[in-house]
């Protein structure tokens, strides 16, 4: 890509774009998996498209698909309240609409770069905050902007109340847009389009029982004081991209996995490997508590399965622990098998009974000290997202380091994967080299103990 890339943006007024008919005005409560704490903030996409070589003009496409796709999702058109019990969280559906800025930018997509890759030139150009728009309660729910380049091409930017929806609900929302776009955008009217697949609320799947009772211990959600002041600001960190591709995994996997680990996943190993190497690069305590926790979708945990069309979340945040000096002088394999079990506790019990949590406990927020967090969207479709002009050449999260805990997403990019990291300057440095030595270094020939030690599901 090309860093020092610099371009003027001309925006329109932002507008509020409204259902194209008329729709319920009523209020729905989102779920207790939605609302929790660690779910409050807002949440950046962007798609990058060449030019198809029409005359079309995308932004009016994509404006007019998107008030068609409102009367089907039209509590995206409403805002979030509070209700003073317990902090729960509910949509009132106002059809007040979702913001939708026009601009033009004068640069064309080849500028910027071969290989489009996150972080992006004039980010706050291609996704302007609207002022009063970036809030979670009675504000827009989402943002959206549609740049015009200089070759035909477009970027659509998108900035999500992450409350709502999760990624693979937010794709879900997109393909809606994009499906009614193909059709020629507004030139139906909202009560002859259709969707192949119709949206589906149906929050109360995910509420928490009566009475509520946690079955499962969560120690993601410790009380986890930063007595050492692990939290460092985001102003603070240094950004970083890593590529993983097949030579990469294939080294990773041939060196470090023991036999009894060799199905794990591309996921679960890169995991490891991020995690040992960021708890090293730290400087950590070795009696010090260090934390992986891992975004799990836990769509297909429920029996039966949520439905097709639900565009909530459904995510968990299960938690691996172990004592730094243990994770750092074990094998990977230690790290791998953590996270491995980690990972493999979601199920449709863990669910409720994290929804039981939210309601028993407050909604307590996730601990983020001494916790690296990390998120697997190369499934989740975003380049795959069609408004007419094809296939996105670059599809999903804008940029990393959003939200609690400062997130690594993995993201697809070539034929691998591509993870932005957040570390302080000297953990960085200290961080590309562990990295490095994992992937390059034959490992030591001496037998270490490479079983972790015994762990209660409690620490899980």
């Amino acid at each position: 890509m090309a860093p020092q890339l610099s371009f003027s943006v001309r925006r329109k007024e932002p507008v509020l774009v409204a259902p194209a008919a008329p729709t319920p005005h009523e209020f729905k409560m989102l779920s207790d998996i939605d609302d929790q704490e660690s779910l409050r903030f807002q949440i950046p996409v962007i798609q990058f498209y060449r030019n198809n070589h029409t005359t079309t003009d995308p932004a009016k496409v994509i404006r007019e698909a998107l008030a068609e796709a409102l009367v089907f999702y039209y509590p995206f058109a409403g805002r979030l309240r509070e209700l003073d019990r317990n902090r729960k969280l509910m949509v009132e559906c106002t059809g007040e609409g979702v913001v939708f800025i026009e601009a033009d930018a004068d640069v064309r997509l080849d500028q910027f770069g071969e290989e489009l890759q996150p972080p992006f030139p004039c980010l706050e150009e291609l996704l302007y905050d609207v002022e009063g728009s970036g809030g979670v309660l009675n504000c827009p729910l989402l943002l959206i902007q549609v740049t015009r380049l200089a070759c035909g091409g477009f970027v659509f930017a998108l900035r999500l109340n992450h409350t709502m929806s999760d990624a693979p609900s937010l794709v879900l929302f997109m393909n809606a847009v994009a499906e009614i776009a193909r059709r020629g955008g507004g030139e139906g009217t909202a009560t002859t389009v259709s969707l192949s697949i119709p949206p589906v609320w149906r929050r109360e799947l995910l509420d928490a029982r009566s009475p509520p009772t946690p079955t499962c211990v969560h120690r993601e959600y410790d009380v986890l004081p930063d007595t050492r002041d692990t939290i460092v600001p985001l102003d603070d960190m240094v950004h970083r991209f890593f590529f993983f591709g097949p030579a990469e995994v294939s080294a990773l996997r041939r060196k470090h996995v023991p036999a009894h680990l060799r199905g794990c996943s591309t996921f679960e190993l890169l995991t490891a490997c991020l995690w040992r190497s960021r708890t090293a690069s730290l400087g950590a305590d070795p009696e010090e508590e260090v934390r992986i926790i891992c975004i799990v979708n836990a769509r297909s945990k429920f029996d039966p399965p949520l439905p097709r069309g639900y565009y909530g979340n459904a995510i968990a945040f299960p938690v691996a622990v172990s004592r730094a000096g243990r994770l750092c002088g074990n094998p990977l394999g230690y790290a791998l098998e953590h996270v491995r079990r980690a990972k493999s506790s979601v199920t449709e019990e863990y669910m409720r009974s994290v929804a039981d949590l939210m309601v028993a406990r407050g909604r307590p927020h996730l601990a983020v000290a001494r916790s690296y967090m990390v998120s697997d969207v190369t499934r989740a479709g975003f380049r795959d997202v069609d408004f007419g002009w094809g296939k996105a050449v670059y599809g999903g999260p804008a940029k990393g380091g959003v939200g609690p805990g400062a997130p690594s997403f993995y993201i697809p990019f070539r034929d691998g994967i591509l993870v932005p990291v957040c570390l302080p300057g000297p953990a960085m440095k200290r961080f590309e080299e562990e990295i490095e030595r994992l992937i390059n270094e034959e490992p030591p020939t001496t037998e270490q103990d490479s079983t972790p030690s015994p762990v209660m599901p409690s620490a899980l």
